[in-house]
């Protein structure tokens, strides 16, 4: 499938301007997996496949899986190893992966990436944090509720190895950059009238200014690590 015009801009904007924001996220992850040479990555909905650069960089063998055409254009244009679903395990196939990074993932796009992970092997789930302690979701008046990451590690017959919170605050140069952003992420609606969720939007960030025009908001991430038996 080839993306639209519009997809592919909404993309860019997440890989220009929004994706970066998770980095701390992800550099936790990975300090505290140790993740390095040697070590097999595969990352769930990895957008324009940031996460999976990163772990590139620390000397892991990183791949990908990303729905999206437009993000997973970008991800090849980038040399990663993105596919449109998780890779089904056969004994014939590569080694299985060592660590699964899943951020926000629904229960059956876990259980179809599950069979790639070794035994033993690291699942990440990441979701945002407490409601009290996240700008972003709440903006125009709510957003989705943060996921019940270790329900969903049990339902998945998964083994809990610890968990964390993680600050990564969304900042910007300008209110244009956060609306950008923050509409590139899905997380508000737009079908019916993107100019008016644009405009409210553009409105809605006014209080979190500073004097230098640049927008500022505080986040909590959490993961939770959990072991495949």
């Amino acid at each position: 499938m080839t993306p639209t015009p519009t997809a592919t801009l909404v993309a860019r904007d997440w890989a220009e301007i929004q994706e970066r924001m998770l980095v701390p996220l992800y550099e936790a992850v990975y300090d505290r997996l140790e993740v390095g040479p040697g070590d097999r990555l595969l990352g769930l909905d990895c957008g324009a496949g940031l996460a999976l650069l990163l772990a590139a960089g620390r000397g892991a063998a990183a791949a990908g899986v990303e729905a999206d055409p437009a993000r997973r254009a970008l991800a090849r244009e980038r040399l990663l190893d993105v596919a449109a679903e998780p890779p089904a395990a056969a004994p014939a196939g590569p080694r299985p992966h060592d660590v699964l990074l899943a951020f926000s993932p629904s229960a059956q796009a876990l259980a179809a990436a599950l069979p790639s992970v070794r035994r033993g092997g690291a699942v990440v789930l990441a979701d945002w944090g407490p409601a009290e302690r996240c700008t972003v979701p709440v903006i125009l008046g709510g957003g989705p509720a943060p996921g019940d990451l270790d329900a969903m590690a049990a339902g998945a017959g998964l083994v809990p190895d610890g968990s964390g919170r993680v600050f990564c605050p969304f900042g910007y140069a300008d209110v244009d950059s956060a609306v950008r952003g923050l509409l590139s992420t899905g997380l508000y609606e737009t079908a019916s009238d993107p100019a008016q969720v644009e405009k409210e939007l553009t409105e809605a960030l006014h209080p979190y200014e500073r004097p230098d025009g640049a927008v500022w908001l505080p986040n909590i991430f959490r993961y939770v690590i959990a072991r495949r038996p």
